[in-house]
């Protein structure tokens, strides 16, 4: 989940998600997107173990993880799992794996590219990005001035 755009960057659907397999789901996005300065995450197993650490030192992305039992620190994600949940898991009868990558990327793109959100001005979040495409570079500021990009981490 992209905090500026509100756009879900990405799903992964499977039976477990271990560290590695988050990783992966990284370093594929991060080839279509860049990678973001910060993740915000919760603690569950698949961000505090030590494949996420190192992947991220490696890459200089700083993990920011909320603290235990405060969900509003996460406000965005916990928003999104929210509609997540009624808008395609509870609307949806899975009868299998594929089948459910199916409908959850279904659900994703319509999301990102037919719901308007009212957080953008009741735009999509394709709209509200100039269509979907990584935003342009910014030009160089000092350093205290650089804003930093946020990706939040829903499962």
């Amino acid at each position: 989940m992209d905090d500026y755009s509100r756009e879900c960057l990405a799903t992964e659907v499977d039976t477990s998600l271990p560290g590695m397999r988050v990783v992966r789901g990284l370093e594929q996005l991060g080839k279509r997107r860049g990678l973001p300065e910060v993740l915000v995450m919760d603690n569950g197993p698949e961000f505090a173990g030590q494949a996420l650490d190192v992947w991220a030192y490696e890459r200089k992305v700083r993990l920011h993880f909320i603290e235990p039992g405060k969900p509003m620190q996460n406000a965005f994600v916990e928003s999104f799992n929210g509609k997540f949940r009624d808008e395609c898991l509870n609307e949806h009868w899975f009868v299998s794996l594929e089948d459910a990558r199916r409908k959850i990327e279904a659900w994703r793109q319509d999301y990102n590219e037919v719901r308007p959100h009212s957080a953008l001005g009741n735009r999509t979040p394709k709209e509200f990005t100039g269509g979907g495409a990584a935003l342009p570079p910014e030009p160089p500021r000092r350093e205290e001035q650089k804003q930093e990009t946020t990706l939040e981490l829903a499962l």
